[in-house]
C-alpha cells in the first residue's frame, strides 16, 4: 500500500489487502482502516520522498551508534561533556569522509524531491 504511485492505488491495494487476509487478521484490516485519514497525506508526496521516509535504516544505525558510544561512558559531567561523546560517535561513522559523496548520489534524486515539495525550505539549510 505505501509503495502504491498515488493514492487512489493505495486504496485499491487496501481494498485488495482487505479481501485478501480480512478473515485471517481482521485486526489489521481494521487498523489500516482507522488509520487511512493519518496515512493518506504521505501517499501525495513524490516517490523518492516516500521511499526515503520509509527507509529508517540509515537512521536507526546511526542512533544505535549513539546509543553504544553514550552506554559506553555512563555518566557526563555536563551537557557540553555529553554533545561532544554524541559528535565524536557521528563522525567516527564516516572518519575519512568519502563515504559523503555516495550518501549523496543515493539522496539526490530525493533531495530534488524535498526541494520542490518544500520549496525555498531546503537550500537554506545547506547554506
Amino acid at each position: 500500500v505505501s509503495t502504491a504511485p498515488t493514492e487512489e492505488a493505495a486504496l485499491e491495494r487496501s481494498t485488495e489487502f482487505a479481501d485478501a487476509w480480512s478473515r485471517k487478521y481482521p485486526p489489521i484490516v481494521k487498523l489500516w482502516d482507522n488509520a487511512w485519514e493519518e496515512s493518506a497525506p504521505f501517499l501525495r508526496f513524490d516517490t523518492e520522498v516516500r521511499r526515503i521516509v520509509r527507509t529508517t535504516n540509515a537512521i536507526e544505525s546511526v542512533n544505535a551508534c549513539i546509543r553504544r558510544a553514550v552506554k559506553a561512558r555512563g555518566h557526563f559531567p555536563n551537557e557540553q561533556a555529553a554533545l561532544k561523546r554524541v559528535y565524536m560517535a557521528i563522525m567516527s561513522l564516516d572518519p575519512t569522509g568519502r563515504d559523503q559523496a555516495r550518501w549523496t548520489m543515493r539522496w539526490k534524486t530525493a533531495l530534488n524531491a524535498f526541494d520542490i515539495t518544500f520549496d525555498g525550505r531546503l537550500p537554506a539549510a545547506r547554506q
